[in-house]
């Protein structure tokens, strides 16, 4: 469980702080009433993806246990009931995560929100490329000041070889002078391969050159920053982009996903498997569809109830999840019929494949409300490429009939 350090001498705000991040976060809150308790914390543990620091503390009325805690390497947000002009440039120069106002609860939830953001940027790649190397430190210091996981490059070739090591990268912060490539020649080169709802980019520069950001925008960056930029407004735009990642990638999910297997659903699989289809065919490689039906579905509902009906569903999704590769399009196609479009499984090996597939469904019974619920699956197999996804469909479908006539349990190929 991630561990939160709360350092306050309010015992009701901490007790309200604790409450919130411990039931709907789910980490687990360490408390300190002082810097000293705090202290004593610290030198046996210092296992915290974050800390939550009050500003005045009876044994540290000026902030002293801000310095003490960022000794440690623990991200801090501070918060306190004022901050002037003098005071935030201080707190932002020890590189602290944010600072909160403890006036109402809309700042309490933004703080929360905080918390919520630092416990995922560790597995976000951001790519920083400028060729100042104080330039690129700076920025980088920002970004780990919020645990992102940090990558640099001094030129454009260089990011873009780095991208494609590193093909989950999800930022892209680049400075408009350099040498070989410009920052926007950088952002159309990227433009052709990662779209706008995968890759964020943010361009920046010291140039007070008119017209500068336009350019830079509509070569496809998502926002544009002129140094020296502050410090509260960079985190604003990184986060701001950032989110808008995700929030496109939950939409999607929600659009693409199947609610209760997690599997792809219908529409996915027509949207995305002609162009999976297409590929393979360019490449002179194989793909085969299977349609899987479980036998008799409408006496496990009637028998065992709906609960039961959903958790056999749920069963299958993950064994067909455990047993091809993400490359491959797992679908549930509706109601109680799957369907798989398996990548590079030649059609000598797929029947085999299949079959032992089947057998994994029969000796896997669903345990639910303490009874053992069995059940088989019938699937329809299309060993080769066709002309259109459909097609191929159709006689993985058929194919299925055919098992179901046979007897059902049975794996049966398509014009086999």
């Amino acid at each position: 469980m991630s561990r939160v350090l709360v350092v306050e001498d309010s015992r009701t705000f901490a007790a309200m702080l604790s409450r919130r991040i411990t039931e709907e976060m789910g980490h687990e809150v360490v408390l300190a009433n002082s810097k000293a308790m705090a202290m004593e914390i610290l030198d046996r543990d210092t296992d915290f993806f974050v800390a939550l620091l009050d500003l005045n503390l009876p044994d540290a009325p000026c902030g002293e246990v801000v310095d003490m805690v960022l000794e440690r390497g623990i991200p801090s947000i501070v918060f306190t009931g004022e901050m002037d002009d003098k005071l935030r440039d201080q707190f932002w120069a020890k590189r602290i995560v944010d600072y909160v106002l403890k006036q109402n609860m809309d700042n309490v939830q933004y703080m929360l929100s905080l918390v919520e953001r630092l416990n995922r940027n560790p597995t976000i790649k951001v790519l920083v490329v400028d060729d100042s190397h104080s330039t690129r430190y700076v920025v980088g210091e920002l970004l780990r000041a919020h645990r992102y996981h940090v990558l640099e490059a001094e030129d454009g070739p260089t990011a873009l070889a780095m991208m494609k090591e590193h093909p989950d990268l999800r930022l892209v912060i680049a400075d408009y002078n350099m040498p070989k490539m410009n920052g926007s020649e950088l952002v159309r080169a990227i433009r052709r391969d990662h779209a706008k709802d995968q890759l964020a980019i943010i361009g920046i520069s010291g140039t007070d050159r008119a017209g500068l950001s336009a350019r830079f925008l509509k070569s496809g960056a998502n926002d544009f920053l002129h140094k020296p930029f502050l410090t509260e407004e960079f985190y604003t735009r990184v986060t701001q982009n950032v989110e808008l990642l995700e929030y496109i990638g939950q939409i999607k999910e929600l659009a693409e996903k199947d609610y209760l297997t997690k599997l792809y659903n219908r529409r996915y699989v027509f949207s995305t498997g002609p162009k999976l289809l297409a590929a393979q065919m360019r490449r002179g490689l194989g793909a085969v569809l299977a349609m899987l039906d479980i036998d008799r579905f409408k006496a496990v509902n009637d028998t065992f109830g709906h609960d039961a009906g959903d958790a056999v569903l749920r069963q299958m999704a993950a064994l067909l999840a455990a047993r091809f590769r993400t490359s491959d399009i797992i679908s549930r196609f509706g109601g109680e019929e799957f369907c798989v479009l398996a990548t590079d499984m030649t059609p000598a090996d797929a029947p085999a494949v299949f079959e032992d597939l089947r057998k994994a469904f029969e000796a896997s019974p669903v345990s639910f409300g303490g009874k053992s619920i069995p059940y088989t699956v019938s699937i329809g197999l299309c060993l080769r490429p066709m002309a259109t996804l459909e097609e191929m469909i159709k006689a993985a479908d058929q194919a299925l009939y055919a098992a179901k006539n046979a007897g059902r349990n049975r794996v049966v190929v398509a014009g086999g």
